[in-house]
């Protein structure tokens, strides 16, 4: 009887979580791209400005991808590869530009390189950051985090056996990283190159703080359904930012490398090089003011009495945000924040402990419900929520923000949990059973305090996340 109670729990327990995806993701994305049926709305792909946009939006992604992954592979090599001091600083340091929105991104570059910017003041600059150029420098500020994170998880632990054998057989250096270096890193940098890609062909913040008259596909998008409401359009523009998304998505799984856990390395005798060092260290002080500058500047124009004009520092600017219901805004953030980490944190982990440990068709089918979720776009998944739940009772409230940002962040912490739960012993439910222990006292009494940690980071995925989004909730937001 203990057995079939059980059974029929965790039944349920897959119908509900299928039942939530079905209608929180697959719905409102059906919905959205079912308006292409409509001959009006293909006629969008005809049209000189959405040509105009994706010409600029794949020449703009092309060239971030280009700076972005090649210095996320040099700030790698100089922490994995160099005897420099302080790398655990500059790790964090380099990932600081991830807590930022792109829009504020946008916002910084033009405090620092704008007309009145701070560096074009100081060396008397005539440049624009306005175009091409700013929109590519912001992306790259953007989108150097992610791409560095990828790259430097999978370096760090690269076996240094076989460059102890090249260096008895005399091979140089450069040809090690060539033949050793470059094929381990084959399939990391192949999922970087595509995420990257991804990320900026798919953003809007950057493009509308530093674009000018450059458009780009995102920004088109949030202007037709945002600013003119032409929904339509907005979905014809989002079934073509989708595909992107979806390709870095196949990529990833192709590129995946299960195999690379499967050993013990051997730890880097990292013996101290002038030269190499004095390289390393030129390359992190440069690469990480290129990432804190902007956002320093942006910082200090928020202390300064009038910028350009008087730069006296004050608190008079927080006072007047606050003054304008700042206050209440960062308060409902925090809300929305905590809610979403809460819930979120709760989701992800029952639906790793089915596909996990519970297995079947339908946890297949949750597995791949959950992390399909990572090639949606959240510029397309606002605006198939904005369509699907209009004039419904949650629309306009707290509730569709959390929905989405639900949806928007699941796939990484589910991917935590899911890593996390299928390393602890597979045998543990069976035991359980024999010994009349049902799946819930093993769930928090086990399984729980052995992935604390994780479940303490997908908690903080989900927190910082959602306290900077702008992508989903932009179509969404109200007052709120």
């Amino acid at each position: 009887m203990a057995r079939q109670a059980s059974s029929r729990g965790t039944g349920l327990l897959k119908a509900a979580l299928l039942l939530f995806f079905l209608l929180a993701v697959a719905l409102p994305l059906a919905g959205m791209f079912s308006r292409l049926a409509d001959p009006q709305v293909r006629e969008v792909f005809g049209t000189q400005a959405f040509a105009t946009a994706c010409v600029n939006s794949l020449v703009v992604a092309a060239a971030a991808t280009a700076i972005s992954v090649p210095a996320a592979l040099v700030m790698s090599w100089v922490l994995c590869r160099t005897a420099i001091r302080g790398k655990g600083v500059f790790a964090v340091l380099l990932t600081v530009p991830m807590l930022v929105p792109s829009l504020a991104h946008g916002m910084s570059l033009v405090y620092l390189l704008g007309s009145n910017g701070m560096l074009t003041n100081l060396l008397r600059g005539s440049w624009s950051i306005y175009g091409f150029a700013g929109i590519v420098l912001g992306s790259f500020l953007y989108s150097f985090p992610p791409a560095f994170l990828m790259i430097y998880d999978v370096m760090r632990y690269e076996d240094a056996t076989p460059y102890q054998v090249a260096d008895v057989l005399g091979i140089p250096k450069a040809s090690q990283f060539a033949r050793i270096s470059l094929p381990f890193l084959k399939r990391p940098l192949i999922s970087a190159t595509f995420a990257t890609f991804a990320l900026v062909i798919t953003d809007y913040g950057v493009p509308l703080m530093v674009g000018g008259k450059v458009m780009t596909l995102p920004v088109l998008m949030y202007q037709n359904a945002v600013g003119l409401l032409d929904f339509d359009a907005g979905a014809a523009i989002g079934f073509v930012l989708l595909i992107p998304a979806a390709i870095d998505f196949l990529a990833d799984l192709l590129a995946r490398d299960s195999a690379s856990a499967r050993y013990v390395s051997r730890e880097f005798d990292l013996k101290p090089s002038a030269a190499r060092d004095a390289v390393g260290y030129v390359a992190a002080v440069l690469v990480t003011l290129a990432l804190l500058a902007p956002i320093a500047s942006f910082c200090m124009v928020s202390f300064v009495t009038k910028y350009p004009i008087d730069l006296a520092p004050t608190l008079a600017n927080v006072g007047r945000a606050l003054t304008m219901g700042t206050g209440s805004y960062w308060v409902n953030s925090l809300f929305i924040a905590l809610v979403v980490s809460i819930l979120g944190t709760i989701l992800a982990y029952l639906v790793a402990y089915v596909t996990a440990r519970v297995g079947g068709v339908s946890a297949r089918l949750l597995h791949l419900a959950s992390v399909t979720t990572l090639a949606v776009p959240g510029i397309v998944l606002g605006l198939s929520f904005a369509l699907a739940f209009r004039g419904s009772p949650i629309y306009g409230t707290f509730a569709i923000l959390i929905l989405v940002n639900l949806v928007h962040f699941i796939a990484s912490p589910y991917l935590m949990a899911y890593n996390s739960l299928s390393k602890v012993n597979g045998n543990l439910e069976a035991v359980g059973q024999t010994m009349g222990v049902g799946r819930v006292r093993i769930v928090l009494d086990v399984l729980v305090p052995a992935t604390s940690d994780t479940i303490a980071e997908m908690f903080s995925f989900f927190f910082v996340n959602c306290m900077v989004t702008i992508s989903a909730v932009s179509f969404l937001s109200t007052t709120l």
